[in-house]
């Protein structure tokens, strides 16, 4: 038979062992729920706001018979969301040697969009986007050429069409990189994929040059490469 004094301390030390269990089990799984957590975004929402100037439409203005002179403002949120806007005047003055034609216009453009930090660190100096604009513009275009001749009744028509309207929308894919190079200037780059929404084109056809798009009939595949204050 056990002794009542022996009974009580065997049971006295149990409890306390299980206890002592208990409380290590709880501690360390604390521990792994607390390094399952992620710290949040202590970060303020606003990081700052850019302006940046196009490059590459400079010097197809100083370099070519067409171009865009481009500025853009853009917001930083957390470092990873980008709201951006551009502005711009495109412009072409194009003369077609085989055909003898004259292309002329000037005016404004405007896109709207959001690009977004893909890097893992996205409060590095190093930036890589993606992104989309939806652009939009309505301008004149002049098309002149030699006159025509009359096969019946002979003599030559006037060939110059002036003030004729169009408007266009479209949609950009957009990616491209940015790094910091001295205290707020930073430098970057980006390639364009363009797609066109809708057209309003006059009876003479499809303009050759759209500010801001390009040319109508060429490449859907543009580029920017931008200086970029950030304060």
């Amino acid at each position: 038979m056990t002794h009542p004094r022996l009974s009580s301390s065997l049971l006295s030390r149990a409890i306390s062992i299980s206890l002592l269990l208990l409380a290590t089990l709880t501690a360390s799984a604390q521990g792994q729920h607390k390094k399952m957590v992620q710290q949040p975004d202590t970060i303020p929402l606003l990081r700052g706001v850019s302006v940046s100037a196009d490059l590459v439409g400079l010097g197809q203005m100083l370099w070519s018979d067409y171009g865009q002179y481009e500025a853009a403002l853009r917001v930083n949120l957390k470092d990873k969301f980008f709201p951006i806007v551009e502005l711009g005047i495109g412009k072409a003055d194009a003369d077609d040697v085989t055909t003898k034609l004259t292309y002329k216009t000037s005016a404004p453009y405007g896109r709207i969009g959001m690009d977004f930090n893909v890097m893992k660190n996205k409060h590095d100096d190093y930036r890589v986007y993606v992104g989309f604009r939806y652009g939009f513009t309505t301008f004149k275009f002049d098309v002149s050429g030699p006159p025509l001749s009359d096969p019946v009744y002979g003599g030559e028509a006037p060939f110059s069409y002036t003030g004729n309207k169009s408007t266009w929308h479209w949609l950009e894919g957009a990616a491209g990189v940015d790094a910091r190079i001295w205290g707020p200037v930073r430098l970057g780059w980006s390639v364009r994929y363009r797609r066109r929404i809708t057209a309003s084109n006059p009876q003479i056809g499809q303009p050759w040059y759209v500010p801001g798009f390009g040319k109508a009939g060429g490449s859907r595949l543009g580029g920017t490469f931008n200086v970029v204050l950030e304060i």
